[in-house]
């Protein structure tokens, strides 16, 4: 799993949502005057020359009025402690720091599982310590989920599957992320693109994955990509009257055809949930639709605006 391109992902498209959850106490004194914008990896890569060392994601925080020096944010995840390198980063920070001839560097390391090394560096001798650097540490494991179940900050929001709660809280997390995720991001892509990182993240059992649907069904029949799930597990499960429909078809007439009648019923459900009820017309139309083309149409809800350009 590329644990590095999920929250670079993240902290790209939410550059200050991130600033304010992973590094809270810097980012206090980011007014909403500040421009926040990633600095382009093939600019470092054609100012630092080999010196350049990838790392997740440095943003560039600006004030257009000149009021206050530019400050530049490393923003590293890792998914793995032990490869993390303390060294490394500080010789990042140092090529930003003279590349952009400032001071205010704040580095971030955002632990997806904790950390088992001591934060910072010192280098010296015998008296002094003549070389001082630290950064902050973020281990989402470490935080407590409940804290951050109803922040408006959607970055957290979407990271409560990676925080810390009990077993018998796992659901309620999930679905608040879902929920968060829902309420705080309208792009309907967005949404599509972050239901796959909380559910990534939550790695739910077929076990869980019933209860789940039981008890936050809206938010589950809302999304694509759950409604695939859906489908999968459909002849054994069972998705209210038209899927148990289809099982009792694929019971006599064939598996196949039970699968299709299964997701055939998800199909309506979802389009009727978003755009009301569907013509006779429409629905005989998907109700004798090929599997392949169900997918197809199926793909095409959370992007679409009227039912003609689902069921063409």
């Amino acid at each position: 799993m590329d644990h590095d391109q999920n929250f670079k992902n993240l902290i790209l498209d939410y550059p200050r949502q991130a600033l304010e959850f992973f590094a809270a106490e810097e980012a206090a004194s980011i007014d909403s005057a500040a421009r926040i914008v990633p600095i382009r990896q093939e600019q470092l890569q054609e100012r630092l020359g080999e010196r350049f060392r990838e790392l997740d994601i440095p943003l560039l925080v600006e004030w257009p009025d000149g009021r206050r020096e530019a400050l530049v944010f490393i923003v590293e995840e890792e998914s793995r402690a032990a490869r993390f390198s303390t060294h490394r980063l500080a010789h990042y920070c140092l090529d930003l720091s003279e590349m952009f001839s400032t001071r205010r560097v704040v580095p971030v390391v955002v632990f997806l599982q904790g950390r088992d090394t001591a934060p910072g560096l010192a280098l010296g001798g015998d008296r002094y310590t003549y070389l001082s650097f630290d950064y902050i540490g973020c281990e989402l494991a470490h935080l407590p989920a409940a804290a951050y179940q109803d922040t408006e900050n959607i970055v957290a929001r979407l990271n409560l599957p990676n925080m810390a709660y009990q077993p018998e809280d796992k659901l309620t997390m999930l679905g608040q992320a879902l929920r968060g995720l829902l309420n705080l991001e309208p792009d309907v892509e967005r949404q599509a693109k972050y239901l796959d990182f909380i559910d990534i993240y939550s790695a739910l059992d077929d076990n869980e994955f019933r209860e789940f649907k039981q008890h936050y069904a809206d938010e589950v029949a809302t999304m694509s990509a759950f409604a695939e799930r859906y489908t999968k597990q459909g002849l054994e499960q069972g998705l209210e009257q038209g899927l148990e429909q289809g099982i009792e078809q694929g019971m006599q007439q064939g598996r196949q055809q039970g699968m299709q009648q299964g997701e055939a019923a998800i199909l309506i459900r979802l389009i009727e949930r978003k755009f009301g009820a569907l013509t006779d017309r429409q629905r005989e139309r998907i109700e004798a639709a090929d599997a392949t083309t169900l997918l197809t149409w199926s793909e095409r809800i959370l992007t679409a605006t009227s039912v003609d350009e689902i069921v063409d």
